[in-house]
């Protein structure tokens, strides 16, 4: 299969169908993350939680230690590993047809969640704050989510002056995808970073021009989900801002993505339903 036509994961030997949108649950075990609906703080709530988004039809289930919310603080690489592995067991557990990816800047963290039994590394930074991560993901053999990111999410607020900003995100991702290529990595998802080290003008001129990333023949994956481009512009708070996410998603499948990362997998499997029907009427 050419790359211009991936539509495919392999998952441990299992491929992943990506002709149709799939959608990705975010589950956060960080007591600081900008959104307080997807917070987990036990085991139990984790399986509660997690059940509800596989039943409502979520294909992967994305775990965070680390919040990268604008002006996040620095945690060590311990703590992060700690948050992160006693999540995996039971959700392999209970959920065993879940895709777990690891949402993760650190190849260490990276390393031992895979051990663990996760799937696929999700790359906030794409590679610039951990430079083994590349050669790490190659070594791990799993998918890699490649995120467009500037600086660090201490930072990133200060660093959106670009001069054209989509060739500019789409000639760094490029150059990116390239190297990973040449290491032997197979499986690359392409995240265009809304939020980060983007102006709320910058994301929805990004959202505007996603389809232009298609160039990089790559599954693309979208996660505006309850953003501050959102709230901010509909003057609202992060818990108000459910139906402005919902109309940014199907914007963004309209325009290619692949995969929804979202806080409510339900709200975003209907924009995924209502676009495949309206998308297979002739």
């Amino acid at each position: 299969m050419s790359q211009v036509n991936k539509k495919t994961l392999n998952i441990g030997g299992i491929l992943l169908d990506l002709s149709r949108p799939v959608v990705m649950g975010i589950l956060n075990v960080t007591p600081d993350s900008f959104f307080a609906g997807s917070r987990i703080g036990s085991q139990h709530e984790l399986v509660d939680k997690a059940g509800e988004m596989m039943e409502q039809g979520a294909t992967m289930l994305d775990i965070g230690g680390y919040s990268t919310r604008p002006g996040a603080k620095e945690i060590a690489v311990e703590e992060e590993v700690e948050r992160v592995e006693w999540v995996i067991e039971p959700l392999n557990k209970y959920f065993p047809n879940a895709i777990i990816s690891i949402d993760t800047f650190r190849s260490e963290v990276a390393k031992r969640a895979i051990e663990k039994g996760a799937h696929i590394i999700n790359d906030v930074s794409g590679g610039n704050l951990d430079e083994k991560m590349f050669d790490m993901v190659a070594a791990l053999g799993v998918p890699y989510v490649l995120m467009h990111m500037r600086g660090t999410p201490q930072t990133m607020s200060q660093m959106t002056d670009y001069k054209q900003l989509i060739p500019e995100i789409l000639s760094d991702l490029k150059q990116k995808i390239n190297l990973l290529r040449s290491k032997g990595v197979a499986d690359i998802i392409v995240d265009p970073g809304f939020g980060f080290a983007k102006s709320a003008t910058q994301n929805f001129e990004l959202l505007q021009h996603l389809s232009e990333f298609s160039l990089l023949e790559c599954p693309l994956l979208a996660g505006i989900s309850r953003k501050a481009t959102i709230y901010k512009t509909l003057e609202i708070s992060a818990e108000e801002a459910l139906n402005g996410t919902s109309v940014l998603n199907t914007m963004a499948v309209e325009r290619g993505a692949s995969i929804l990362r979202v806080h409510d997998v339900g709200p975003a499997m209907e924009v995924v339903k209502l676009w495949l029907a309206t998308s297979s009427v002739n």
